[in-house]
């Protein structure tokens, strides 16, 4: 037994049966209801043959009805595996059989895009149904362990290939009471989607916190803020680029007087943004929070160093342990790590090796042992909070009728940590026919938005080395930005 996630949800409606575990814009989801749809169901996936170990991949856009579903795949042991709802359904098909699903679970709107692939399919009414008519005693699954899989999520891996990221019920209850995940004492709005790792874990830190979360489906300030006036939250934790809009977009409109933590972080956060958050919200304390899906936190800069600190992630996490590699490169180690990747032995041999997680970003230490980002030893890059791989872009652009050549690269950028850019050879002739709007639109249907470029740069040739004929993309980005 051990640490189980749905020991989370049960201890919580135990404890909290009619405190909001969730809520999104009018609706609520109490403790009690949680747990006790949860178990029914739990009994409906049994009763459609899903065992422990199966992987359940689910596809849909943030509701309320997630919640349930999530908690009663964690109770009968089988492993929760979210499908990014941007995805159209080519690269959708692609990556949820790479799991070799058991079940997917989709929404009304991705119902339709999975209506030919071949497995076990079912819909948010047709399983709410089911359970409708299921018990809703606790299930009990005598081979679950605390070491066993309990999520993948899916990430995209240097080659282009998606990887899945195992997470243990272990791992994922110690990621919840690492204490950034939910205010212990008040309630945090959430922007994250439910397909991303940190939607997730702030979900189980409200769980194992007892506490309301409260989801916001857009970036939008007015919808953000308006959250934060009408619960009287005490936290928000945005990526810098939504901070930035709400920012521009201005707090006062909204009483935000209730804010106790102003976090941010999962992207480059320049010293102007922590300087604006503070300005706007006097009464709040920033936290800037770097990890990733596979480490979990790796370093915080606590409130009293952002100012002092400009420009780093801070020391590590508590239980984390952290260094640099010879080649720069940050690694960590904790309880928090990754299980690994699904079914790629190698990829995992790589990133984690006697016990450290290789990060793939190359670090500086100043004299107090505070890191700062300074670039990237993998050839993936980070929008947004997302990673993107430049091949699996590249594949989507090669077709194109007017590109003879295309090489994909991060440009930095102070909003989004970087931007996706399409540095391409045009055919001859044709270079009318390319931009940015042209490129996403050939992408349209075979990537998720946050993979199109959004800045494209015509070129004679691609830089490459003599002896391989290897792209150069460091000198790529190096002329870029030289250009400016």
């Amino acid at each position: 037994m051990g640490l189980l996630i749905g020991d989370l949800v049960r201890s919580a409606a135990a404890a909290e049966p009619d405190t909001p575990a969730a809520t999104l814009g009018d609706g609520v989801l109490t403790y009690g209801e949680l747990d006790a749809r949860s178990n029914r169901i739990a009994h409906a996936l049994r009763g459609l043959g899903i065992r422990h170990g199966d992987r359940v991949v689910w596809w849909g856009e943030t509701s309320l009805d997630a919640l349930p579903i999530f908690a009663a795949v964690a109770k009968i042991g089988a492993v929760f595996a979210p499908l990014n709802a941007r995805y159209g359904a080519a690269e959708a098909e692609r990556v949820a059989g790479y799991a070799r699903p058991a079940l997917l679970i989709s929404d009304t709107d991705h119902t339709p895009l999975a209506g030919g692939w071949d497995l076990l399919k079912v819909d948010h009414d047709q399983l709410h149904g089911l359970a409708d008519a299921a018990s809703d005693a606790a299930p009990y699954e005598p081979l679950l362990d605390e070491r066993d899989p309990h999520v993948l999520f899916f990430t995209s891996g240097s080659t282009g290939r998606p990887k899945g990221v195992v997470l243990s019920h272990r791992v994922n209850c110690l990621r919840a009471m690492g204490g950034m995940a939910a205010d212990p004492d008040g309630s945090t709005v959430c922007m994250f989607p439910l397909f991303h790792m940190a939607g997730w874990t702030m979900a189980m830190g409200a769980f194992r916190a007892r506490r309301p979360l409260h989801f916001v489906t857009t970036g939008d300030p007015d919808d953000l803020l308006h959250a934060v006036a009408r619960h009287r939250a005490t936290r928000l934790y945005l990526i810098p680029a939504v901070w930035n809009r709400v920012l521009d977009h201005g707090i006062a409109r909204h009483d935000v007087s209730t804010l106790r933590n102003a976090d941010t972080g999962t992207s480059a956060t320049p010293p102007e943004l922590v300087e604006a958050i503070r300005d706007a919200l006097p009464h709040t304390t920033t936290t800037i929070i770097y990890g990733s899906t596979e480490a979990g936190p790796g370093t915080l800069l606590s409130s009293p160093d952002v100012l002092r600190k400009p420009g780093s992630v801070g020391r590590a996490a508590p239980g984390v342990t952290m260094r640099l590699a010879q080649t720069g490169e940050v690694c960590v180690m904790s309880e928090y790590l990754m299980d690994g990747y699904f079914e790629q032995d190698d990829a995992t041999a790589e990133a984690l090796r006697d016990g450290w997680y290789h990060t793939g970003d190359l670090g500086a230490l100043d004299d107090e042992g505070y890191l700062s980002i300074v670039g990237r030893a993998r050839d993936v890059l980070r929008t947004g909070g997302e990673t993107v791989a430049p091949l699996e872009v590249e594949d989507a652009l090669r077709d194109h009728p007017a590109i003879a050549e295309v090489a994909v690269v991060g440009i930095p950028d102070t909003e989004w940590g970087e931007i996706v850019c399409a540095v391409v050879v045009p055919v001859a002739g044709r270079a009318h026919e390319i931009d940015v709007d042209r490129l996403r639109a050939h992408c349209r249907d075979r990537l998720a938005a946050y993979k199109h470029p959004r800045r494209v740069e015509l070129v004679d040739a691609l830089p490459r080395t003599e002896a391989t004929g290897q792209v150069q993309r460091t000198l790529i980005v190096e002329r870029i930005v030289g250009s400016r």
